[in-house]
């Protein structure tokens, strides 16, 4: 089973920095893609930020683009997302999303998995 576990929101005052973390456990074979979302109240859910494969590819939605960068450990199966410069219209859930193959009972599955989400609140 591949669990998905987040951490790092929390209360920012406008122009401050953050930084999520995504850990994932499981029998994991392979992990090829990362990424962030968030979500307000009555909004859709919209990509902020991935990165495909070991890393070297990364996709930034253009209103986080210079702000925001996302990295990941492949030895830790972890992604993070450092959110520097921080506005009040980054206010949201945030929530990680994670595509891979994981070992189970002898065989490979292909898993789509979300994290809990973790609320980012930048406000002064």
């Amino acid at each position: 089973q591949v669990q998905l576990v987040e951490s790092g929101g929390g209360l920012v005052q406008p122009g401050g920095s953050l930084r999520l973390s995504c850990a994932v456990s499981g029998s994991i074979a392979s992990i090829y893609n990362m990424g962030w979302y968030r979500q307000t109240p009555g909004e859709q859910r919209e990509l902020v930020a991935s990165i495909i494969g070991s890393g070297d590819r990364t996709n930034y939605a253009d209103s986080v683009k210079g702000r925001f960068t996302i990295s990941r450990d492949n030895a830790k199966n972890t992604v993070f997302l450092q959110m520097n410069s921080l506005e009040p219209e980054d206010t949201a859930v945030y929530s990680c999303n994670i595509r891979g193959d994981a070992r189970v009972g002898g065989t490979i599955l292909q898993f789509n998995s979300w994290g809990q989400g973790t609320q980012v609140t930048v406000s002064s």
